[in-house]
């Protein structure tokens, strides 16, 4: 296989793997993946799965390589937060729920947290299309509730404070039926306790 032919074969999609390669060329030889990246056309990003380097075109494209690395995954707390504008700015982690062990990408395009959870709890993401491909993450209200899940600090007032919450967006979500859906279905006495907590701070910010 020539570089070429790796490139169109895969020009438009986040992240391949070897096996996908193989799947083309039945006869490729590892050893060209090291000779293109020594020259600098594809990148390695973990565990066997490789892109393009031009291909990351933001914030977007990484949440599409976020969900195909550790799969199955949808990209959710402080990341999803950032992305609906109910805190001010996003964190250095790209952070995704997974119903995996919990685990912690370094690659050169990103860092990318995966927190596990249970089977039972690992709902309301949806599929957001871009550029052809697809990437899945929380819904608002999933969102706010995995953060509080996986940070039992906010049940404190204090705590809450530093997460910079924009507090009449989240007044409106906290508000609405789908989040009392979800919230039914954690179906955890202390943990709606941190909700009580986050309601009270949001009304009188």
């Amino acid at each position: 296989m020539r570089y070429l032919d790796l490139y169109n074969a895969f020009k438009d999609v986040p992240v391949f793997t070897l096996n996908e390669i193989r799947n083309i060329d039945h006869n490729f030889h590892r050893p060209r993946l090291n000779e293109w990246q020594n020259k600098g056309y594809i990148k390695k990003i973990t565990r066997g799965f490789y892109l393009f380097p031009e291909n990351i075109r933001g914030e977007k494209t990484l949440f599409e390589v976020a969900n195909r690395i550790y799969n199955p995954s949808y990209i959710s707390c402080e990341t999803a937060l950032a992305y609906y504008g109910l805190i001010p700015e996003g964190a250095y982690q790209m952070t995704s729920v997974t119903t995996l062990k919990s685990y912690l990408f370094q690659t050169p395009v990103g860092s990318f947290r995966y927190r596990s959870i249970i089977p039972r709890l690992f709902f309301g993401y949806e599929p957001i299309r871009n550029n052809g491909n697809i990437y899945k993450i929380a819904t608002p209200e999933k969102a706010i509730l995995d953060m509080l899940y996986y940070h039992p600090e906010l049940k404190q007032a204090e705590a809450i404070e530093g997460m910079r919450f924009f507090a009449l967006k989240i007044k409106k979500l906290l508000a609405n039926e789908k989040f009392r859906e979800y919230l039914k279905r954690f179906n955890d006495k202390t943990f709606s306790d941190r909700i009580v907590v986050l309601k009270e701070y949001i009304r009188h910010a």
